[in-house]
Order: structure tokens, then sequence, then C-alpha cells
């Protein structure tokens, strides 16, 4: 794999965001204390640009809106399937990390970008 597989939120999700940024508009302008309210538009774009997951040869980088973070493939020891379809990576250390962007009907892909490292099997 020479570039990481990125998967990200779908930009169409930015549609309700302008929305919402064109319904705040007339509002943030009725006070002055109030066009504190247009970052909250600017917030929800900017999580739904950065939120996401990256997959290379050298393990998995979980982007958050504030931060990052990085497990390398010796580290993972799987993929759990929350109730709602929700997928968690479980560390060699036992510790739980969210996989955003990702749900459990996206396992074969993530298997498949994962080069082998992440296998499927029914239980």
């Amino acid at each position: 794999m020479d570039a990481p597989a990125r998967l990200r939120m779908n930009r169409t999700a930015l549609v309700p965001v302008a929305l919402l940024a064109l319904c705040v508009v007339p509002l943030a302008f009725a006070a002055p204390w109030l066009p504190v309210l247009l970052l909250i538009p600017v917030g929800v774009a900017l999580w739904v640009l950065r939120t996401g997951l990256d997959i290379d040869d050298e393990g998995l980088t979980v982007q958050a809106l504030l931060g990052r973070r990085r497990v390398p493939w010796t580290d993972v020891a799987g993929i759990r399937v929350a109730e709602r379809g929700s997928l968690w990576l479980v560390t060699t250390a036992g510790t739980e990390l969210r996989l955003p962007v990702v749900r459990a009907r996206d396992l074969p892909r993530l298997a498949d970008l994962s080069g082998g490292r992440i296998r499927l099997s029914a239980q």
C-alpha cells in the first residue's frame, strides 16, 4: 500500500451544515452577543471534514475533531462490534478506541484495506 487509505464522512453531510448556517445567520445578528452562534455550524463542518480513519502499512490512525491517535498493527488485538453496529478497535493492552465513520457493514472493506491483518470470522 503506497498511500494510506482514508475513510472519511461523506461530504454530502455538509448540506445540512450549510442549512444550519443559513438558519443561524438571522438569529446571530439579533443581539450583539449572538454572533457566537455562528461557531456552531463552523464546528460541525470541521467535524465532518476532519473525523475519519487512515489505514496504511504501519497501522491505523483515528482522526477526531481535536486530535488523532496512531495504533500500530502490532498493538491491534481485534475489532469489537457494538450493539448498534459501531466498531471499536481493541488493543493488546486491553483498551478500546472507537473507530469513527465505519460501521459493521464496512468490516469487509476494513479487512481488505488492512492487508489481511484484520480477518473476518463467523462466531
